[in-house]
């Protein structure tokens, strides 16, 4: 089984949170003791929402606004971007190079946070996960499935991370290493996967058909064409 380790490569180096399958210890699963807090923070959330209301820090207009844009967030953004970058060599290289600024050129903003691309190749395998909390690319796939929101899928992601693969229904040779990248409050990542055979002459409107929301997770590849 391929095992990379840290060799020092600025181009490793730029993806600081990245973990080498094999280099962490597993320790054990407490998804059993999770509590549903869920009532509790939207009592938060409404209280924390009159009171900036009440001092005028934000409107109710505002507010609205920024719902309807997270509403209007999912998947078909992220499949648009990544068929942009399977029929555009040179849009492919920015992406890479760039992420917030060439999906910016698609009109699709990232905010504050920066935006990482990883590309899945015959070699290896990007798998994405956020350890401390839920931190998910919302503006170019929309809100994060309960699963990745876990915490048997943020542990157990970490330190067997090609179990969890075949339990999703992808099973990966022993000579594709596996790279789990470690999302946080300032940094997404997107996995770009590979392209399937025979679609050399599709358009970017059905490669876009074959890319899911999982496939840019990393936990499936893209669909094969039929």
């Amino acid at each position: 089984m391929a095992d990379e380790r840290d060799t020092g490569n600025p181009e490793e180096m730029h993806h600081p949170h990245i973990h080498e399958e094999g280099t962490l210890l597993k320790w054990d699963d407490d998804s059993d003791h999770d509590v549903n807090e869920s009532g509790h923070y939207e009592l938060m959330a409404e209280a924390i929402r009159e009171l900036l209301i009440e001092k005028e820090v934000v409107t109710a207009d505002d507010i609205r606004e920024n719902l309807e844009f997270m509403d209007s967030r999912g998947p078909h953004l992220g499949a648009k971007i990544v068929a942009k970058a399977w029929a555009d060599p040179a849009y492919k290289q920015r992406l890479m190079d760039d992420g917030s600024a060439a999906v910016g050129e698609l009109g699709i903003p990232m905010g504050d946070v920066e935006l990482l691309v990883v590309e899945n190749t015959d070699d290896a395998h990007n798998l994405i996960v956020c350890t401390l909390c839920s931190c998910y690319p919302r503006t170019i796939l929309g809100l994060p499935p309960d699963w990745y929101k876990s915490k048997s899928y943020r542990s157990r992601v970490v330190h067997e991370p090609r179990a969890v693969l075949k339990e999703f229904g992808t099973d990966l040779p022993d000579t594709t290493t596996v790279r789990v990248h470690d999302s946080n409050a300032d940094m997404r990542y997107l996995v770009l996967p590979m392209r399937p055979d025979g679609t050399d002459d599709w358009s970017e409107d059905q490669l876009a058909e074959l890319v899911t929301r999982d496939s840019m997770v990393g936990t499936a590849p893209a669909k094969s064409p039929d």
